[in-house]
């Protein structure tokens, strides 16, 4: 596959945060402070239990931990952004002033601005500023108070209860870059550091079965872009022909595994997980057999 001229990012003079330089494939544990969210709505609900959870995914392996405020599952009920801003920020507290590194799910500027000043790290904005028009220019500003910003810019056709409808493509990986490409452009000119962008194709957003599958198997179309690559594969429709019965875990969980370690040996800059312990057990074999291998 011929992979089309690269929209690069553009130098900065302030260094990159450590998490955007990392040595193997990092885990990303998803917190869902949200009643409503597709696989683990409401567990994590109340903020103690919500920093809890964060804290045992980080001993379980999890490099960054993304937290989210609003669900964006099908059927679901928008977020009031004061309310949303209330679920997260006290959890983002706690987990800063523990030492973890956060990411912040949202589809906000206000929220944005709320998590970067509470110390969030990272802004992980699924419809690639779609949703939200000042989202861009919000990152540009932000990203000059607090140079550990990032920003992750998701593939996004259109919100969750239509997004299936509009899962046409001719080439699944190649269209799904170029509309990536096209937001990319926009950042720039809206001032935003390039070298702090991070990228996510958005499995399962706007993408049914196969299509799913055709992007992991073309990861080549965004690796070599100069950009970060986030992946999510957890838990996804995508998976379900692989469901293992398991009493102890999502009958998901395995399969998700075995995608992550797939992500890792193409090394990915992260994947995006519930289940943390196996993923992080899978990049780190992926790790392992990158340090042992040699040409012939």
């Amino acid at each position: 596959m011929t992979i089309a001229a690269q929209t690069q990012p553009e130098p900065s003079t302030s260094a990159l945060p450590d998490y955007l330089q990392p040595e193997r494939t990092l885990v990303m544990g998803i917190l869902n402070v949200t009643p409503n969210s597709f696989s683990d709505g409401g567990k994590w609900f109340d903020p103690s239990q919500a920093v809890t959870h964060g804290l045992e995914m980080v001993a379980q392996g999890a490099d960054l931990i993304d937290v989210g405020g609003e669900s964006t599952a099908p059927g679901r009920k928008p977020v009031a952004v004061e309310e949303e801003i209330a679920r997260i920020l006290p959890v983002i507290e706690q987990l800063v002033a523990a030492g973890v590194t956060v990411s912040v799910d949202t589809l906000h500027a206000k929220t944005a601005q709320a998590a970067a000043a509470a110390g969030a790290s990272i802004i992980n904005d699924v419809s690639g500023g779609i949703v939200d028009d000042s989202m861009f220019a919000t990152i540009a500003g932000l990203q000059l108070r607090y140079p550990q910003l990032s920003y992750i810019c998701q593939h996004w056709r259109g919100s969750p209860e239509v997004a299936n409808q509009l899962a046409v493509y001719d080439n699944v990986a190649v269209e799904t870059w170029n509309e990536l490409e096209r937001r990319l452009e926009l950042m720039r000119h809206s001032g935003i550091d390039m070298r702090r962008v991070i990228i996510d194709p958005g499995l399962g957003f706007s993408k049914v079965g196969e299509q799913d599958w055709d992007v992991l198997a073309n990861l080549d179309v965004f690796l070599h872009r100069g950009y970060p690559v986030l992946v999510g594969p957890s838990r996804k429709r995508y998976l379900a022909d692989l469901e293992t019965a398991a009493s102890d875990r999502h009958p998901r969980d395995d399969a998700t595994a075995a995608v992550s370690m797939f992500c890792a040996l193409h090394k990915v800059w992260a994947v995006r997980v519930h289940n943390v312990a196996p993923v992080a057990v899978a990049v780190q074999a992926a790790a392992f057999l990158d340090a042992h291998h040699h040409p012939c």
